[in-house]
């Protein structure tokens, strides 16, 4: 018989068909085991050792194995690694099985469905998402499990859906095979975990009435959600995907949340990397980036609000004047702001909690936990209700009812085991009391059994033990079995000792071990019975929840606001953005080992709409760009600002082309990928956006670089109109302010000092008259006689340049007359020569040559 042929294996064989893409983790007895080509990947990724079964056989079967205890860390490092985990559990007791034990695929745990709430980032969501197109759009939707939270838009455009994927991060998208071949989509999707579900699953239709039917409502009008169609397919896949996985009905999810992406600002996936909002651009973690700077919040459901409102900046200037309002309430008042944060310390993940306790997964600690939170706020609440920016902003409901009902069962200190006993308090119920005292009392009179023994037989070391496979016994040592009373009976043998029963010890045992385990099974009974009595209470728990993590969002800005100097900007619907002593939110606190220097500008308005920036490398150019965006979108969160003064007038987009790279996933170079994001912003910039763009056009020859660069300004001054930086080394397109009324140059300055430059970081108005590259290049770290030699021919290019300057483009307007150099004889030498040139492959003294060979043959 094949070592495969056999009920155990036939039986794992049929639930490894149901998940042939998931690690299969089959439960056995006190471990999950892992078998073939899996226990490969397992041993592997969770450094395991791979043995096998039936070893030494020509069948042996490669197979890792995890004690169950300690499976959760294992599965969460496959999770991790990118894989899906399916946990197959023994779901018959093994004593009352006849046969082989059932087992049943009981979860299958991935990136956006995890084990435990316990296992997530706190501060971070844990977003399953769901995608799908119809005839007007695509439908998108996301799903919290830990929490319950699910919303659902429709987007009008791929541009908009890649947007939405990128603002969300989610950690898993389920979406149609057809779908999933969308090129531009399927490089947005790169790293994430993608599961393709059958097309009809994102029926809109057929996604409405499931979702009615899951929700006990006769239709979604109620929700908000009676407009939608295509998203309600997306809503209802996410769902579905997350109960298969789950095996559960998911009883904490009790509403829908539509919303619409028009009433935010819009943040594209290029401009999130570039202002590293979130994430940084290399490495991992939050260091760096605007949410870990920003961040000081007390709870985590404060935390994961936060870097939501950093994703959706408002243009509803009556929601974000409220929010100001609130943060300039704390900011003014900095002892309550610390009796507040205090405060707030003390309350856990409500959210998580309520979730973990509806879906009956919560335990006794979870319990207390939640108690502790809701007896905190009382006093938070009565010290914010005298102030009337914050007093609309308290919760109504504190939930008092559901501590007291925890506090009347539970004692403070539970341990982790819902099942041991020791979870209820004495003097909640009488029948527990009773079972608790005989347990109680039943030690005592073990002890009092066993001091009696020991006088009437004369065996000082008598013992009277316990084990779960014999019960109570009598130990005596070797030494003393001549004592051994006639009544005592010898149960087993041990090396260096016997163990015996007596008659009055069974019937003693029957009496308290009954005792024990009745009063176990009724304290479980019992913290089950509070559990569901809490689960009913979901919607008054999240409610609560939702209202201190916005009572801590604005504790937290006002935090950072009074710390380092933050102003309230003036926020309107005017097209002016004007920033007195400007600094880098995020920048201005690493320790670079200079002073930040503060910046002004101004733009919009009927004044300067386009600012020509340019200056040395590393000067700061990139810093000054950045922070406008940061400052204008703190000011569109309702946060205060880094400025001495601002005025914001709504963005209601922000653009940055900002720094490239190869996209290698999708085979594009990094001028490819500069010029795909620089279109996508001349085709969806308006006039209240805000556009940054660095050193377009350098990715390919000098003029082609160039045209393209003045095209791009042009375009935004002449059509789209809207308010813009653009840094560049092109200087010729300083040239564009006298030929232009709305644009304006200015440079980031730096003084000379012999050979060396100094950079001020400071922002004047005027081109700069050089770019000083060779100065950058010994400061980077260049060899000394490269340097050297780069110098010897910036003379002579610049010699050569003087004495034949070359004519403007035509895109720029009409030659100077005065520049104009005259016409060059056509040659056949000529001809030849100058095509045997390739311009771009040409090396520097390559190209000095090939000019110098032009010269003579254009004087002879």
């Amino acid at each position: 018989m094949a070592s495969t042929d056999t009920p155990m294996f036939r039986q794992y064989a049929s639930l490894k068909a149901q998940v042939p893409d998931a690690v299969l983790m089959f439960r056995m007895g006190d471990f999950y085991e892992v078998f073939f080509d899996d226990a490969k990947l397992v041993a592997e990724t969770c450094e395991l050792t791979l043995t096998s079964r039936n070893k030494g056989h020509p069948d042996a079967i490669p197979m890792a194995g995890v004690p169950h205890h300690s499976a959760r860390a294992h599965i969460q490092t496959l999770v991790q690694a990118g894989h899906k985990v399916a946990m197959a559990d023994q779901v018959e007791d093994p004593a009352l099985a006849k046969g082989l034990v059932k087992r049943a695929i009981v979860r299958i745990v991935t990136p956006g469905v995890g084990l435990d709430p316990e296992e997530l980032a706190p501060r971070e969501p844990c977003w399953l998402a769901g995608v799908c197109r119809g005839d007007a759009g695509f439908g998108f939707a996301v799903l919290d499990v830990s929490t319950g939270d699910l919303r659902v838009t429709e987007l009008d455009s791929l541009e908009a859906l890649l947007a939405e994927l990128g603002r969300t991060e989610p950690r898993e998208v389920v979406l149609p095979l057809a779908l999933s071949e969308v090129p531009e989509l399927r490089v947005a999707l790169t790293g994430l975990r993608t599961n393709t579900v059958d097309e009809g699953v994102f029926e809109p239709q057929q996604g409405a009435a499931a979702l009615a039917r899951r929700f006990e409502v006769a239709d979604l009008t109620g929700f908000g959600a009676g407009h939608l169609s295509v998203g309600l397919g997306a809503a209802w896949a996410v769902v579905d995907y997350a109960s298969g996985n789950l095996q559960s009905t998911l009883p904490h999810l009790r509403e829908l949340r539509p919303y619409a992406v028009g009433g935010f600002m819009v943040l594209d996936e290029a401009t999130r990397r570039n202002l590293e909002l979130t994430r940084p651009l290399r490495g991992t973690g939050r260091k760096g980036t605007l949410i870990g700077m920003l961040d000081r919040t007390a709870t985590a459901m404060g935390g994961r609000l936060l870097r939501e409102w950093v994703s959706y900046p408002l243009l509803d200037l009556a929601r974000l004047r409220r929010r100001q309002d609130a943060v300039q309430a704390f900011v003014d008042d900095g002892p309550l702001r610390r009796r507040i944060r205090d405060g707030l310390k003390q309350v856990a993940d409500l959210e998580r909690i309520a979730g973990k306790v509806a879906q009956g997964s919560g335990h006794a600690r979870d319990l207390v936990a939640l108690r502790g939170s809701l007896e905190a706020l009382p006093e938070v609440a009565d010290a914010l209700r005298p102030v009337a920016a914050l007093a609309p902003h308290l919760p109504g409901d504190l939930c008092g009812d559901v501590a007291e009902d925890i506090a009347t069962w539970l004692v403070d200190e539970p341990p982790l085991q819902t099942t041991e006993g020791g979870l209820i308090r004495r003097g909640a119920d009488e029948a527990l009391d009773e079972l608790a005292t005989l347990s109680r009392d039943g030690k005592a009179m073990i002890a009092a059994m066993e001091s009696s023994e020991r006088e009437r037989t004369g065996i000082g070391s008598l013992k009277v033990r316990f084990n779960k496979v014999m019960g109570y016994y009598i130990e005596i040592t070797r030494a003393n079995l001549h004592r051994v009373p006639d009544d005592y009976i010898r149960k087993q043998t041990l090396t260096n000792s016997e163990r015996y029963l007596t008659p009055e010890l069974k019937e003693f045992e029957q009496k308290v071990l009954n005792a024990d385990e009745k009063k176990k099974a009724l304290e479980y009974a019992l913290f089950v019975e509070l559990r569901d009595r809490i689960a009913l209470e979901l919607a008054r728990l999240k409610a609560l929840g939702h209202a201190v993590a916005v009572l801590d969002v604005f504790a937290s800005l006002a935090e950072v606001a009074s710390g380092a100097r933050y102003c309230r900007p003036v926020v309107d619907d005017s097209s002016e953005l004007s920033i007195e002593a400007g600094r880098h939110p995020v920048v201005e606190r690493q320790d670079l080992g200079e002073k930040f220097v503060p910046n002004d500008l101004a733009l919009g308005g009927d004044g300067r709409r386009l600012l020509i920036v340019t200056g040395p490398n590393m000067s700061g150019k990139s810093t000054v760009m950045r922070q406008t965006a940061l400052i204008a979108l703190l000011a569109q969160i309702g946060s205060f600002v880094p400025a001495r003064q601002a005025r914001i007038g709504l963005c209601d987009r922000v653009f940055t082309r900002v720094g490239a790279s190869d996209d290698l996933s999708s085979g594009r170079s990094t001028f490819m990928v500069e010029m795909s994001e620089t279109a996508n912003i001349l085709h969806h910039a308006t006039e209240r956006s805000l556009v940054l763009l660095d050193e377009i056009g350098r990715g390919t020859s000098t003029y082609d670089g160039l045209a393209i660069a003045w095209a791009v300004a042009e375009t935004l001054h002449d059509q789209v109109r809207c308010r813009a930086l653009f840094a560049t080394h092109y200087h010729e397109l300083l040239d564009l302010a006298a030929e232009r009324p709305h644009v304006a140059n200015v440079h980031v300055a730096v003084s000379e000092w012999g050979e060396r430059i100094l950079f001020l970081r400071k922002l004047k108005e005027g081109g700069a008259s050089r770019s000083y590259g060779i100065q950058c290049a010994r400061l980077a770290g260049m060899p000394h006689d490269v340097v050297e030699r780069a110098k010897t021919l910036l003379v002579r290019l610049e010699k050569h340049a003087s004495q034949h300057p070359t004519p403007q483009l035509g895109l720029f307007g009409a030659p100077r007359a005065e520049q104009a150099a005259a016409p060059v004889p056509r040659t056949s030498a000529l001809d030849e020569l100058l095509a045997g040139i390739d311009p771009d492959a040409l090396t520097p003294r390559a190209a000095l040559d090939a000019l110098y060979r032009l010269k003579e043959m254009a004087s002879s």
